[in-house]
């Protein structure tokens, strides 16, 4: 429980009201504070950390409180506003600038509900709705409306919002956001249970074309339908989204699924439906998309790697030990192993994310996962020493080390503990 000295009016307000009332678990509140000033909230103990606005965190707590305010576009982008926030600034204000209707309702001390905009009637209807026009000043809010759907995969947008989402679009409000912010949602709608959702609303309002061209030409394209009953590209990378999720993979191993077929994208015309040569189209694509959204290292790398072996992954049944480790050492799997088995865990939900594919086993992981233990298994140090003491150095030592491997992996297969 919270303590909060008489003299404040605070209000729980945002998620975790709206979390509240769908019977999720509740992990963070915000507050809002009415009537007070940044002194009053520094003489009741509260520690100022706001940069742009008055925010502060409670002395017991440390939940975030922050004083009511109102903000006015002042500028194009994410950065052009002016935030106002004084005593005079009442509760029915401060929730008319937020996005949602659902994300737009505050609770009293005594448990009381404050919803002036609707947004209880929203939750039971299932409805992502915007609370003013002034949602229109922010383009952060169509991602944010994008990872909602990622979440809450039973609601419908408005068609008054998704319209408005579309009038953003084409006013150029999307072009005006910054790489960190972009990355950041899209990160996060990635991690929510259906993020195929969010890329279909994205797609949907015309926003996805202008922040993952990439990814937005897989839409339409077909692909063979002995591999792919799906046929459609982009189908194809929302099942395999969605099987990512279900298997609870982390964020690198999504991100890798989000980039794997990218070069399948700019497959000429005359050679569809196959797709030879898109692993290294969908590298080059990969590079450039991180750069330009500068993405995290470990979630590139893996992406990376995924786009260029993937293909090779699925047909390593019919590999022999020489060929097998010539794939564990393009992946770098001996150095990095749980990379390899993230790269894996990719490969699967590619293989799964196939219409009638959702149940099919993909012995391949395992396999590949034995055979890594095999090649593991040699004692390079004492290899090395053994050749050093007759007189071999470098490439000789390492051709007999790689030697020793395969037998490793020869041996490992033929005699199955």
């Amino acid at each position: 429980m919270t303590t909060t000295p008489d003299t404040l009016q605070t209000y729980v307000v945002g998620g975790a009201v709206r979390d509240r009332l769908l019977g999720r678990p509740v992990n963070d509140r915000d507050w809002v504070v009415v009537g007070a000033t940044v002194q009053q909230m520094l003489d009741a103990g509260f520690r100022s950390v706001g940069r742009d606005f008055p925010v502060f965190l409670h002395p017991q707590t440390n939940e975030e409180f922050a004083l009511a305010r109102t903000e006015r576009k002042s500028a194009p982008g994410y950065h052009g506003f002016s935030v106002h926030a004084d005593p005079s600034v009442t509760l029915e204000q401060d929730l008319s600038r937020r996005d949602l209707t659902i994300n737009a309702m505050a609770l009293r001390n005594d448990g009381t509900l404050v919803d002036p905009f609707g947004g209880q009637a929203d939750l039971q209807d299932r409805v992502l709705r915007h609370v003013s026009e002034a949602f229109a000043e922010d383009p952060v809010r169509i991602l944010r409306v994008a990872r909602f759907a990622a979440r809450f995969a039973d609601f419908r947008v408005a068609p008054e919002t998704l319209a408005l989402m579309r009038n953003m679009v084409d006013a150029g409000e999307v072009q005006a956001l910054v790489a960190e912010r972009v990355w950041q949602e899209l990160a996060r709608g990635m991690m929510e249970a259906t993020p195929s959702h969010m890329f279909e609303l994205l797609r949907e309002c015309g926003a996805l074309r202008v922040l993952l061209p990439e990814v937005d030409r897989l839409w339409g394209v077909p692909q063979p339908p002995a591999h792919h009953p799906e046929v459609d590209t982009g189908v194809h990378l929302k099942m395999v989204l969605d099987e990512a999720a279900r298997v609870r993979a982390s964020l690198p191993v999504r991100f890798a699924c989000l980039g794997h077929d990218l070069g399948k994208g700019t497959t000429p015309a005359d050679q569809l439906p196959r797709h030879l040569g898109h692993e290294e189209r969908s590298v080059r694509l990969l590079r450039a998309l991180c750069e330009r959204l500068k993405v995290p290292v470990d979630c590139r790398e893996l992406a990376e790697v995924t786009a260029r072996e993937h293909g090779h992954v699925h047909a390593s049944l019919a590999l022999g030990p020489a060929a097998q480790l010539r794939l564990l050492e393009r992946c770098d799997a001996l150095r990095r192993p749980a990379r390899f088995a993230d790269l894996l865990l990719a490969c699967e939900c590619d293989a799964r994310g196939r219409l009638d594919f959702e149940q099919r086993d993909y012995p391949q992981r395992q396999r590949l996962l034995q055979a890594l233990a095999f090649a593991r298994t040699v004692d390079t140090a004492a290899v090395a020493q053994r050749l050093a003491a007759i007189g071999r150095s470098g490439p000789q030592i390492g051709a007999a080390i790689h030697a020793a491997r395969i037998e490793a992996l020869r041996q490992g297969f033929a005699n199955p503990e």
